[in-house]
């Protein structure tokens, strides 16, 4: 990887990381924005254009390697399957747990509503949330490695092998 691209990834890194750390923040203190409905929910929406925003910084790298414009997009979808899945899988676990958040917590912030298949959402949200965190950080340093990204005997073995 030239110096261009080095300084690039680097921003783009630090960009995906400042949203995870976002995401992580809105994930541990919209309890205490109870109290005023409009605040969740702009937290909420801010929530859900992070991950997609994750999502296509993801693919964005993906796009400019080597291999992809190369054609074997293949390979690339075995290397970072798990990510692209938990992406998806977190993605529409948050959207749904925000939507049933609001609806519930709309009328009445104060209420108490944690009825046993809300709580067995936001159960399944948190634990998914630590996989995507993990895999997610885990992708966006693996996509750096300069093998993706220049002609090499790896890519050509990779040829015989697909």
């Amino acid at each position: 990887m030239n110096t261009i691209n080095t300084k690039r990834y680097l921003v783009i890194i630090i960009i995906q990381y400042l949203i995870l750390l976002f995401d992580i923040f809105v994930n541990s203190f919209t309890s205490f924005s109870r109290s005023n409905s409009i605040n969740l929910l702009i937290l909420y929406v801010a929530q859900d254009i992070c991950i997609v925003m994750t999502i296509t910084l993801l693919l964005v790298n993906f796009f400019s390697t080597y291999i992809f414009q190369i054609g074997l997009i293949q390979l690339l979808y075995t290397k970072f399957r798990i990510t692209l899945i938990l992406c998806i899988i977190y993605m529409v676990l948050s959207i749904t747990l925000h939507i049933w958040d609001i609806k519930l917590h709309w009328s009445s912030p104060f209420k108490y509503y944690w009825t046993t298949n809300f709580h067995i959402l936001y159960s399944l949200h948190r634990g998914v949330a630590v996989l995507y965190y993990y895999f997610y950080k885990r992708a966006s340093l693996r996509i750096a490695d300069p093998r993706f990204y220049e002609n090499s005997t790896w890519i050509q073995s990779q040829f015989i092998f697909s």
